[in-house]
């Protein structure tokens, strides 16, 4: 299956495809896959993402999954890279992961049918649907600093085309210990499904990226941890979580909280039956 990436080659953004342990640039220029400086595999108009997808993350939090999707925007500034650093702010210490397939659009979709929906594919990609649940009774419903902070949303490493989504693990891995193992045959509605569903009323442009929803057992994690989610054929997105280098400002708006539902959220539901363990700061 073919497979594009970005990368930053002598100081500008190129697209390049995987040879081995290389890359290689239109104009025959290679960079070992190791040494590149990785770029979102795309460059969106928009992110959307899914709320509860996976049937073992309904079944985590024993609720009733809705009849059709809802969904949330997550900002094209909160867009990451593979091997990059995602912040957590100084003063928060919430911050989930979430693995997850990314679709890619391919062509500009309007009014399709799911029969049509995967022609408007342009492949798929490893998303890490970061969660910063400190801000969650802030927003009030809308997650935009929830999953819209600054570098939750990495991307990568590449663009697959010609991948078929069906039977399909997979795996997020913090430190190297497996802490989601899903398939995408356990997805409630699948790729061709969402593409439809939001281009009823929204019109999808080429490189726009649909987040198709994460498997049970989203936790937070903390700085210094290195997280990975691998998706079979897909390849494997990696990065690391930092502290910011300065505090979420007290002068203007809300301030994170530690209520039930972020606790609840945080920490995969029923949480005062869990036995909580306070974070590491």
């Amino acid at each position: 299956m073919p497979e594009y990436r970005r990368i930053l080659l002598d100081g500008a953004a190129v697209q390049v495809t995987v040879d081995g342990d290389e890359l290689v640039a239109g104009d025959g220029r290679r960079v070992k896959t190791g040494e590149a400086q990785h770029l979102p595999p795309v460059v969106p108009s928009k992110v959307v993402a899914v709320h509860l997808n996976h049937r073992s993350r309904v079944d985590e939090f024993r609720i009733q999954l809705t009849p059709t999707p809802t969904y949330f925007h997550k900002p094209t500034s909160s867009l990451n890279s593979h091997r990059r650093a995602v912040v957590r702010p100084e003063g928060c210490k919430w911050l989930n992961y979430e693995g997850e397939v990314a679709i890619v659009i391919g062509k500009t979709a309007r009014n399709i049918s799911q029969a049509e929906a995967g022609e408007y594919i342009a492949g798929y990609t490893v998303a890490n649907d970061y969660g910063l649940h400190d801000f969650r009774d802030t927003d009030a419903g809308s997650m935009l600093r929830v999953k819209g902070s600054d570098t939750l949303c990495p991307l990568g490493p590449g663009l697959v085309t010609d991948w078929d989504f069906h039977g399909k693990y997979l795996r997020t891995y913090v430190n190297g210990e497996v802490v989601q193992n899903g398939s995408t045959d356990e997805m409630e509605w699948d790729m061709h499904y969402l593409v439809a569903d939001i281009a009823r009323t929204i019109t999808l442009h080429p490189g726009d990226v649909l987040l198709s929803g994460t498997p049970a057992n989203s936790r937070p994690v903390q700085p210094g941890d290195v997280v990975e989610v691998e998706v079979e054929g897909l390849g494997r997105l990696t990065n690391h979580i930092v502290t910011g280098p300065t505090p979420v400002r007290t002068d203007v708006g809300a301030q994170p909280t530690e209520s039930e539902e972020v606790l609840s959220t945080a920490l995969g539901g029923d949480w005062e039956f869990r036995g909580i363990r306070a974070p590491r700061r």
